[in-house]
């Protein structure tokens, strides 16, 4: 049996790169404004995956 995972905030993005991350557990934000909003918020900072081929 498989258990079905919830998409993250990926899954709204359209890069393919993102939606192939949807369904990881991870807590995911695409580059832009709620991912700086959120790390400058809670004094984190970022980390950048890019995309690999």
């Amino acid at each position: 049996m498989t258990k079905s995972r919830e998409p993250n905030r990926l899954v709204k993005e359209k890069s393919p790169y993102l939606l192939q991350h949807a369904f990881n557990p991870v807590d995911w934000y695409a580059w832009g404004e709620e991912a700086f909003k959120k790390a400058n918020a809670e004094d984190k900072s970022i980390f950048l995956s890019i995309e690999y081929s």
